[in-house]
C-alpha cells in the first residue's frame, strides 16, 4: 500500500464519526467517533438506523439489515424513503464478489414520448412531476425482496414488521421530517388522499415533536409482511393502487406492476490514484461520470494546489463539465440500446479529453456541444436517500434509493398510504429538445414503455491499493449533484488526506455543462477566491442550501465505523 494509501486507512480509522442511536436505543452524540465491531448503519434517520442496527444483532447479514433500514425509511424519512419507488444496491460480499442490482422504475406501457407536451408543444413541468400521470412502475418492494432472496438470511416478515410498527404505533417527528413536510405541504394538499396521511386535518403539517401515525400505510406493510413482496405487484393490493392512479389521470396498469422485474448487472470499475473504484453502472449514469470525472483529475496535482484553491475547483469543474456532456449524449438504459461507441470510463478517454482543459480558461460548454441542437432558454429538488450497512462478516451493502422529487409526485395511491414516485420527469420531456436551462432531448433517454429511465445515483465503494478492502462506502442523495458529491468526498480523502468527517463535511459545488454555471454551497469559498473563478470565465451561483447528504462507512483493521453528514441530522447505528 502506498504511504497515501495507509494514510486514508488511519484517518479512516481515526475520522469517520458516528451519528445516531446504537442499537441497545441509546441515544448517541451524533459527531463522536465510534467503534462498531459487529456491524453498522447509517443512514439519514436515527429510527431507521436503529432498525438496521437490531437485525445485526438478531444475526442478520448487511443485506437483510439494508433491507430493513430502507422499509423503515419508507415510514420515518416519506420525502425518499419509499415503498413507491425504486433504487440502486452495490453489494461487497465477504467472499470478494461485487454485484450491483437495479430496481429503478420503467415507464408504464400506456407512456408516449410527447405525454408530457401541451398543446402548443411546451414541456407541461407540472404534469411530469405532480400527481398520477407523473408515476413510473415502482420497483423498491420487488428489489429489496430480490435482495434479500439472494444474499439475505433473515424471512421476509421480519424485515418488514419494524417498519409496520413504526407506521401503527407512530413515531417521533424530528427537525429534518418537519422541515420537509412543511415544505411540501402545498403539493400534499393538492391530494386529499396525500392531505389526510401527511397533514392534520385543519391543512398544517406534523411539527417537530409531534407522534406520527401511519395507519394506511401500516395495514399496507402488514399486507406485504403477510402475503410477500408480491402482494405489492399483483392481487388486491396492486388493484387498489393502480385504481387510484388511473382514476387521477395516471396511465399505471396492472400488467405494468405484475411485469415488473429487478435486474442485476455488473458494475463499473476504475482506479482513482491506485486505489479502486467500483460504482453504479447504466441506466445509473452515477459510476460513468464519477469514473470520468476521476480520470481526468488524475492528471492534475491538485494536493499541490490546495482543496478551496481556484486551480482546484476550476480543473474539478472542467473535468465534471465534459463528463456530464457525455452523460447527456450516451447515456440511458442500457436494455434498449443506449450505449456508447466507446468506453468512457477508459483511462484513454480521459487522455484525450484532458487534452483541451486549459488551465486558465472555463470552456464554455456550448463549445463542446457537438451532436446537440441547442437552443437557448432564460433559465427558471431532487429527493433521494442512502445509507450504507456493513456486517461483522465483511458484507459492504451501499443502497440509494428515491421518489425522485421530495415525496415523489406527492401523490398517495387511495386508502393504500403508498407514496408514489415521479420518476417519469427523469426521461428527456421533449423529443430532441435540449436546452441552456438544462433539459435534454437525446435518443438514449427519451419516453418508452417498459424503458427504465436514466439515473444519477451513485452507490460506490473504494477499496484500498490492493483492491480487496473496502476503505469506504458511500453515496447521496440531489439528483444530478449526486456524482459530483460523491467525487467531492472521495478526492477530500484521497488527494486532500481529510479525515472521512471533515471530508464529509466540506464545502461542495456542482457543474453539470448544462446550464453552464457553478452552484456553490452557500458560504462556500471566499470571495477573493470567487473573483478568482469568475476571472477565468466561469459563472457563479449560490445554491438555495446543501448540496446533498452522505452517509458512509469504512472497515478498518476489523473495526467498523461510520460518519452520516453533519448537513442533516442522519444517523449510525451498531448491534
Amino acid at each position: 500500500m502506498t504511504s497515501i494509501g495507509r494514510r486514508v486507512v488511519l484517518f479512516i480509522a481515526a475520522g469517520i464519526a458516528g451519528a445516531g442511536c446504537h442499537g441497545d436505543g441509546v441515544a448517541t452524540d451524533y459527531r463522536r467517533p465510534s467503534s462498531l465491531e459487529r456491524g453498522a448503519v447509517a443512514c439519514v434517520d436515527p429510527v431507521a438506523a436503529d432498525v438496521g442496527g437490531g437485525v445485526l444483532r438478531r444475526g442478520g447479514n448487511a443485506v437483510d439489515a439494508a433491507v430493513a433500514t430502507a422499509l423503515a425509511l419508507a415510514v420515518t424519512w416519506p420525502a425518499a424513503g419509499n415503498l413507491g419507488g425504486g433504487g440502486f444496491l452495490l453489494l461487497h460480499r465477504a467472499s470478494g464478489e461485487d454485484v450491483f442490482l437495479d430496481f429503478r422504475e420503467t415507464a408504464p406501457a400506456g407512456a408516449t414520448e410527447t405525454m408530457y407536451l401541451d398543446d402548443a408543444g411546451r414541456i407541461d413541468d407540472h404534469r411530469a412531476s405532480d400527481g398520477a400521470l407523473a408515476v413510473g412502475v415502482p420497483g423498491s418492494v420487488r428489489g429489496l425482496d430480490e435482495a434479500r432472496r439472494r444474499y439475505g438470511t433473515m424471512p421476509w416478515r421480519e424485515l418488514v414488521a419494524p417498519a409496520c410498527a413504526l407506521a401503527r404505533d407512530g413515531f417521533i417527528v424530528r427537525r429534518s421530517l418537519a422541515r420537509s413536510l412543511a415544505n411540501a405541504r402545498d403539493r400534499l394538499a393538492a391530494f386529499p388522499d396525500s392531505a389526510a396521511v401527511y397533514l392534520h386535518a385543519d391543512g398544517t403539517p406534523p411539527r417537530e415533536g409531534d407522534t406520527l401515525r401511519l395507519p394506511s400505510l401500516a395495514s399496507t406493510l402488514d399486507t406485504l409482511a403477510r402475503d410477500g413482496a408480491d402482494a405489492f405487484y399483483r392481487g388486491p393490493l396492486a388493484s387498489a393502487i393502480v385504481l387510484a392512479t388511473r382514476r387521477a389521470g395516471g396511465c399505471l396498469s396492472e400488467t405494468d406492476l405484475d411485469a415488473y422485474a429487478p435486474n442485476w448487472r455488473v458494475p463499473v470499475r476504475g482506479t482513482y490514484r491506485g486505489f479502486h473504484v467500483v460504482g453504479a453502472p447504466l441506466p445509473s449514469s452515477g459510476g460513468t461520470v464519477l469514473l470520468e470525472t476521476l480520470n481526468l483529475l488524475e492528471g492534475f496535482d491538485l494536493r499541490t494546489w490546495g482543496r478551496d484553491d481556484a486551480r482546484t475547483v476550476h480543473t474539478m469543474v472542467e473535468a465534471m463539465r465534459l463528463a456530464y456532456r457525455d452523460r447527456a449524449r450516451w447515456l440511458g438504459d442500457p436494455d434498449r440500446g443506449a450505449a456508447p461507441p466507446f468506453d468512457l470510463t477508459s483511462k484513454r478517454h480521459a487522455e484525450e479529453l484532458r487534452r483541451g482543459i486549459r488551465l486558465d480558461r472555463a470552456t464554455p460548454s456550448l463549445d463542446i456541444a457537438e451532436g446537440f441542437d441547442v437552443v437557448f432558454e432564460p433559465e427558471e429538488s431532487h429527493e433521494t436517500t442512502h445509507l450504507t450497512v456493513c456486517d461483522a462478516s465483511g458484507n459492504v451493502v451501499s443502497l440509494t434509493t428515491t421518489l425522485n422529487d421530495s415525496f415523489g409526485s406527492a401523490f398517495v395511491a387511495g386508502d393504500t398510504g403508498v407514496l408514489l414516485n415521479n420518476e417519469m420527469s427523469d426521461f428527456d420531456l421533449k423529443p430532441g429538445f435540449t436546452s441552456t436551462r438544462g433539459p435534454i432531448g437525446t435518443p438514449p433517454n427519451r419516453i418508452a414503455p417498459g424503458k427504465r429511465m436514466l439515473s444519477s445515483m451513485a452507490p460506490t465503494l473504494v477499496f484500498g491499493t490492493d483492491g480487496r478492502e473496502v476503505v469506504l462506502a458511500l453515496g447521496s442523495p440531489g439528483g444530478r449533484t449526486i456524482p459530483n458529491t460523491v467525487i467531492e468526498v472521495i478526492v477530500n480523502v484521497v488527494d486532500f488526506e481529510m479525515t472521512p468527517r471533515e471530508a464529509v463535511d466540506h464545502g461542495r459545488f456542482h457543474h453539470q455543462w448544462l446550464p453552464d454555471r457553478i452552484v456553490l454551497e452557500p458560504h462556500y469559498l471566499d470571495e477573493a477566491t470567487r473573483e478568482q473563478l469568475r476571472g477565468r470565465g466561469h459563472v457563479l451561483r449560490d445554491g438555495d442550501g446543501p448540496q446533498g447528504d452522505v452517509h458512509a462507512l469504512a472497515r478498518v483493521g476489523g473495526r467498523l465505523v461510520g460518519v452520516a453528514d453533519s448537513r442533516i441530522d442522519g444517523a449510525t447505528a451498531a448491534p
